[in-house]
């Protein structure tokens, strides 16, 4: 699959009008002899990314990539995979298309009633209705939105919403979009706080413990990120084992967000 993405001949097919930066859709064909291989994938050169104010110039596809080592490294294997590569229009990244389930983010985000029993969900916030009654936007209680939510910790994503994370037709959750991530700074953002308070089983502290003593990791991030941004990587997964729970919103000035979905 990687060797395709990275090696193969990318044809754009067509664009996602609807992305905030330069998003095609895309078939690499990697000839071998007398086979041949294809994948269909999203193609975001580094040209069509827009500039932002807190995070480099030029970063987000490597951070895309960087998320991927990340999912890969961990056993999450929640990001398509994705590699940095040249394109039609020059550097930049590219990822695994992945057909989607008859869903849609409603699929595991809903509102509830302020009042009574929420089994199987996880309230995010208040929120208000057109009748102006109270109500709970929640996520659902989910092994695998719980997995999503520890990789959104450690790569520090500023910009988790509801249509970053794929029902693949597969059966699998995927989640995409990763280009404001592994920020220095605390800038996470998101809609699965649902988990905050929870303790790490001891599976995720294994792991979590894992990628931060994992070398060729480090050495792979160190490539792909700005100076001290692994340092940051390490030291968040620290922090998050002292502490044994998921974090909650506390005082960040906007932990949600917009649009939700």
């Amino acid at each position: 699959m990687t060797e395709t993405l990275r090696d193969g001949e990318l044809k754009v097919e067509g664009r996602l009008t609807e992305a905030s930066n330069a998003t095609l859709y895309c078939t690499s064909v990697l000839k071998t002899g007398d086979r041949e291989d294809s994948v269909t994938c999203v193609y975001k050169p580094i040209a069509g990314e827009r500039p932002l104010w807190d995070f480099p110039d030029g970063t987000l596809a490597a951070r895309e990539v960087a998320a991927y080592e990340v999912s890969a490294a961990a056993g999450w294997d929640v990001v398509p995979a994705t590699v940095m590569r040249d394109g039609p229009f020059g550097p930049g990244m590219c990822q695994q298309w992945i057909e989607t389930a008859d869903t849609d983010a409603a699929h595991f985000l809903s509102v509830l009633p302020r009042d009574g029993e929420h089994a199987g969900w996880c309230p995010i916030i208040t929120v208000e209705l057109e009748d102006d009654q109270p109500a709970l936007l929640a996520h659902r209680d989910d092994v695998a939105l719980r997995r999503v939510a520890l990789f959104d910790i450690v790569i520090n994503n500023a910009d988790r919403k509801g249509g970053h994370v794929l029902a693949g037709a597969d059966g699998r959750l995927y989640a995409i979009d990763h280009g404001v991530s592994f920020h220095t700074e605390d800038k996470l953002r998101t809609l699965f706080w649902g988990f905050a308070g929870r303790h790490l089983t001891d599976g995720e502290r294994e792991t979590l413990a894992r990628l931060r003593r994992d070398e060729a990791l480090n050495e792979r991030l160190t490539e792909l990120l700005s100076e001290d941004e692994p340092a940051a990587f390490r030291a968040r997964i620290e922090a998050l084992l002292r502490a044994g729970v998921f974090p909650g919103p506390g005082d960040r000035r906007r932990p949600i967000p917009w649009p939700l979905i």
